[in-house]
């Protein structure tokens, strides 16, 4: 039974720069590994992706502030975070998927098929 498991969330100030990690119980290198975020009352969305071969992207809304990276060695997704802003509040949830185009995780959360249980941050 595979597990992501997020952590590293909290209440941040304006302008803060936090970095989230997600520990998955088996090797992530084989998989597309994302990060997508939920607001109060709004739908999910993806935030950036890391596909196989090392390509990043990420939403318009976070590039250039938000940084996606993965250490194989310890199975471990992490997303630095920059300069953040209060409409950066949301439950952030670290995703996976075996589906080619990587990209898609951006577009649509529901590309990703395994998700962990979130961690929350706060922008104030």
């Amino acid at each position: 039974h595979v597990q992501l498991v997020e952590s590293g969330g909290g209440s941040v100030q304006a302008g803060g720069s936090p970095t989230l990690s997600c520990v998955a119980s088996e090797y992530t290198r084989d998989y597309c590994m994302g990060w997508s975020r939920q607001a109060p009352g709004k739908e999910r969305e993806g935030v950036a992706a890391l596909d196989r071969d090392g390509t990043t992207s990420y939403a318009d809304s976070v590039k250039g502030r938000f940084t996606i990276a993965q250490d194989n060695g310890k199975n471990t997704l992490y997303l630095q975070m920059n300069s953040l802003k209060p409409e950066d509040t949301a439950m952030y949830y670290c995703a996976r998927s075996e589906n080619p185009g990587c990209l898609l995780g951006i577009i649509r959360a529901s590309y990703f098929e395994l998700w962990g249980q979130g961690t929350q941050v706060t922008v104030s």
